[in-house]
């Protein structure tokens, strides 16, 4: 089985020197790899080709078989580092928190420990989809459960 500490030597070894980071490996003992990048300035198609090229140049089908996948991270999917908050700093992002509550808003700041959030204020024009900031809280990291971007036109 290849490890997955492997995956992401080469990955982060690889991305070293760009915007982009390994936000995540997944592997299984059928050696199925999933590998999910991010960067601060968007992903494209390119940038997957050209790390899944450089990973299997690195490794040996002939001495173990393996499938390798490598995406970006995705505007859906829950953040899971620090930079990805930072990344949206200014925009909307939703938060659901360790007691349920779900809020949406736009992020203020984000560190180690906390974010600072505009809560969503009540749209008096009910059409419109845009997020309009509201009451500034602050969260400890401990306390949110998933946060993710939301995409607004």
């Amino acid at each position: 089985m290849i490890k997955k500490e492997t995956i992401v030597e080469l990955a982060s070894g690889f991305l070293t020197g760009t915007d982009r980071f390994v936000v995540e490996v997944n592997s299984n003992a059928e050696n199925r790899i999933l590998v999910f990048i991010d960067s601060d300035s968007g992903v494209l198609i390119e940038h997957c080709i050209a790390l899944s090229k450089y990973i299997e140049s690195k490794l040996d089908r002939e001495i173990e078989d393996y499938e390798l996948n490598v995406s970006s991270s995705g505007i859906g999917q829950p953040f899971t580092l620090l930079r990805q908050y930072q990344k949206y700093v200014g925009k909307a992002i939703q938060i659901k928190l360790s007691d349920g509550t779900q809020l949406k808003g736009l992020l203020k700041s984000a560190t180690e420990t906390q974010i600072e959030f505009f809560d969503q204020a009540k749209n008096k024009n009910k059409k419109s989809k845009k997020i309009e900031p509201g009451e500034l809280i602050t969260f400890p990291m401990t306390s949110i459960i998933e946060a993710k971007g939301i995409v607004t036109f």
